[in-house]
């Protein structure tokens, strides 16, 4: 559920009190162990932390007006949801990114509590449903710089970005010109 908050104090006051202690306590954590690089905000009705334009200029890849995204942090109809994007960016398993993502769940796994995650997307009902340990160890395990190099590494792999796409139009049109 889409928050229409445009501030995170103003998000936080909206969600009900025992929400808005486990938001906060996490929230917290994040900006404890998070690179100076980063800013936080407002974005896609969630509190969002990301790399500012002003550090990596082209912006996500599917909207370059938008500031990459690293993390966020969502209440949800049925529970809350922490998206951690540098272990989704771990997509690709030979990369630093899927280091890092196996490195996560091993790390989760250690501690005994139940990992309840989709791509990128850890829910949670209540606080103390999380690896407070190993989340704030994720955050502070990838400044920007190391992060944006993780979704370059990822994009590349994908065929996806400035690089690939006149790639695959040289290609193009040297198959076509031999035809």
């Amino acid at each position: 559920m889409q928050s229409q908050a445009t501030s995170v104090s103003a998000y936080l006051r909206s969600l009900p009190p025992d929400r808005r202690a486990a938001i906060s306590a996490v929230r917290d954590l994040i900006l404890k162990n998070l690179d100076s690089s980063y800013e936080e905000g407002m974005q896609y009705g969630m509190i969002g932390f990301y790399v500012p334009h002003r550090v990596y200029p082209k912006g996500y890849h599917a909207n370059p007006k938008q500031p990459l995204s690293f993390a966020a942090l969502a209440s949800q109809k049925n529970h809350m949801s922490l998206y951690l994007m540098s272990v989704y960016c771990g997509c690709v398993d030979h990369s630093a990114g899927g280091r890092h993502a196996q490195w996560f769940r091993e790390a989760w796994a250690k501690t005994g509590k139940k990992l309840d995650m989709g791509k990128a997307c850890i829910r949670f009902k209540k606080i103390e449903d999380l690896a407070l340990d190993v989340i704030g160890e994720a955050v502070r395990r990838v400044p920007a710089a190391t992060y944006i190099a993780f979704c370059e590494t990822a994009l590349a792999e994908a065929g996806v970005g400035a690089e690939a796409r006149t790639k695959k139009k040289t290609r193009a049109v040297r198959k076509s010109s031999k035809s």
